[in-house]
């Protein structure tokens, strides 16, 4: 069993985010000026030892992956922002790969979504735009990750790089780009690519080339899940609405429901938490109820049907270190180190064992 934790970039500087959000802007800055809304809020989440790290510093990607590896966290599954040629927030990544330093497994997920001042509530105000292009620029696009495909690091399945596109119904070539990368991964030496479709919030993905899906929670289950009854609706303490959803009615819907009916392979998700006040402000959502030690719980019947119902090797957590949606497992001044204690603890529940480092 493979615990993959979504890894988010967003901790360094980088031009376009200093020329839209401002000056020195990183996920720090929205989470170091949340506040709370209501009695019992949980914000500002703030970092065990106001570590506000900069993954620019090895030293920082170095401590994450010893404590990925002490807690039982297998790899990291980096977001990778590709826009025709164009990226953003790709240093921290790169690093990784120009000096095979941390030595922790990976894997990418292509988070294919334009950017937008959706954080402002202008959804409709694109920053940088995602066009595909055509072979030409699925060529380039190729090239670049073939570096990342070759790591000896990289996550395989059936010896293939497994590389996860969060929106594929967004690419209107879809098929034939992945067509076209799996023979130009077979014309460098490798035996494909283990191409992963993301099950999330959007509608459920109808697009051939794709060897499984991946459950992106907790949005798949409060889209998809059918369930009305996780919902409510408080005032906060200007007396403006607060939608929040109950963490234990969440976690019961994702642990009740079957997998879903598919051709292709399902791969589970988890998560930690969620509260997006850091970036949404008044127009979050928030969890309401989460705990260490009910995150444990869960994540061990997770893990559990895992191999009973999906008979999958992996399960994939939201998020290491989703600071801005309150969906982290790395220590926080409230909590310390307990949710990745769940994590290690919900795996000895089931029998799996952390390998000394």
């Amino acid at each position: 069993m493979k615990i993959i934790a979504f890894y988010l970039p967003q901790f360094h500087r980088i031009p376009e985010n200093d020329e839209w959000w401002g000056e020195g802007f990183t996920e720090w800055t929205n989470t170091r000026k949340s506040s709370t809304r209501f009695p019992q809020h949980y914000q500002p989440r703030e970092p065990d030892q106001n570590y506000y790290y900069d993954l620019t510093d090895p030293s920082a990607r170095k401590w994450q992956a010893e404590l990925a590896k002490q807690y039982g966290i297998y790899g990291f599954c980096y977001y990778h922002y590709w826009f025709k040629g164009k990226q953003l927030l790709e240093t921290p990544f790169n690093e990784v790969l120009r000096t095979g330093e941390p030595d922790l497994p990976f894997c990418l997920s292509w988070a294919n979504e334009p950017w937008t001042r959706r954080w402002d509530g202008l959804s409709g105000h694109v920053l940088m735009p995602q066009n595909y292009g055509d072979e030409q620029d699925w060529k380039l696009h190729f090239d670049y990750l073939l570096k990342a495909f070759k790591d000896e690091r990289y996550i395989r399945v059936d010896n293939k790089p497994l590389f996860i596109i969060y929106q594929p119904g967004g690419i209107p070539q879809c098929e034939a780009m992945l067509q076209y990368w799996n023979q130009l991964a077979r014309e460098n030496g490798l035996d494909g690519i283990y191409f992963v479709e993301t099950l999330n919030g959007h509608p459920i993905p109808n697009v051939n080339g794709f060897d499984a899906s991946v459950e992106f929670e907790p949005h798949y289950t409060w889209i998809h899940g059918g369930r009305r009854d996780i919902w409510n609706v408080i005032k906060d303490d200007q007396e403006q609405d607060v939608w929040m959803i109950n963490y234990d009615k969440l976690w019961n819907s994702l642990l009740s429901r079957n997998p879903p009916e598919t051709n292709k392979k399902v791969i589970p998700g988890a998560f930690v938490d969620w509260d997006n006040t850091p970036r949404l402000g008044n127009k979050a959502l928030i969890f309401q109820g989460a705990s260490p030690e009910k995150f444990k719980n869960y994540l061990s019947q997770q893990i559990l049907r895992a191999r009973a119902l999906y008979n999958s090797d992996f399960v994939f957590i939201n998020a290491w270190n989703e600071w801005g949606e309150g969906a982290y497992l790395e220590p926080d001044r409230r909590y310390g180190f307990q949710y990745l204690d769940g994590v290690k603890k919900a795996l000895k529940l089931n029998g799996i064992s952390i390998p000394h480092n």
